[in-house]
């Protein structure tokens, strides 16, 4: 099993998660954080005065899956969070070692 983590645009959620269930991804979590990379942020106006915004938004998008599935997943958010801009994000993934769903106390696979 392997955790896939996403940041990505916060605009480019909604076609990720389309994508995500065309493939039959089910299950995620999606959490609002701020960060930058190569871009460092940028330089707004507000009333006159210039201001740099070191942190912008993004949208970490999370999900478990099976090894099999990885390569599907990867690509499906790759296709639909792909802006050709800078900023359009990353992909994490790592391994899980064990799953454990706490209603029915299903661990690994099943648990998924």
């Amino acid at each position: 099993m392997k955790k896939v983590e996403a940041i990505i645009k916060p605009f480019k959620l909604e076609d990720v998660k389309d994508a995500l269930a065309e493939i039959g991804i089910e299950g995620m979590t999606v959490s609002e954080v701020k960060g930058y990379g190569r871009q460092k942020g940028h330089s707004e106006l507000y009333r006159g005065a210039e201001y740099v915004v070191d942190f912008l938004p993004k949208i970490k998008m999370e999900m478990i899956v099976d090894d099999k599935d990885v390569e599907a997943v990867t690509s499906a958010i790759v296709e639909a969070a792909r802006t050709g801009k800078i900023g359009d994000g990353k992909i994490f993934v790592s391994d899980i070692e064990k799953i454990i769903r706490i209603r029915t106390g299903e661990t690994d696979t099943e648990a998924i």
